[in-house]
């Protein structure tokens, strides 16, 4: 499934991205978009994020939402999955450390794809997979 994910989207929506380059929540995001992928952060604190437009929730993207990544806690989960769903996302990924029941079934129930408990970052590593622009 993360091969498939990667493969598939050239945009990640980074929910719960920081500002700060000492965490994995803008590492990951930063080397995501230096191999080519686009970045939308979300984050209600922040303005710019890896010199990219913050923007405080997923329905504030003004654009198509398709896969989200997510550096949130496991219980604010389910509700980032509802709010992925209602967006039109096609695919759900939360990283590594971070695992969702309720999460999945919701996002699973609406026909995305779903990975859990993996590292993006580790996962791009693993396959080379680039985005196709």
């Amino acid at each position: 499934m993360a091969a498939e994910i990667l493969s598939t989207f050239d945009t990640i929506t980074v929910v719960g991205a920081s500002a700060n380059p000492a965490k994995p929540s803008n590492e990951v995001p930063a080397i995501m978009k230096a191999l080519g992928w686009r970045i939308i952060p979300v984050n209600p604190t922040a303005t710019t994020i890896v010199d990219e437009t913050v923007y405080p929730s997923i329905a504030d993207v003004p654009e198509q939402v398709g896969f989200v990544d997510v550096f949130r806690p496991s219980a604010d989960c389910p509700e980032i999955a509802r709010q992925a769903v209602a967006a039109g996302a096609r695919a759900l990924w939360l990283q590594l450390g971070i695992t969702s029941p309720e999460a999945r079934a919701i996002a699973e129930d609406a026909g995305l794809l779903y990975v859990e408990d993996r590292c993006l970052k580790i996962e791009q590593r693993r396959t080379g997979i680039i985005p196709k622009r």
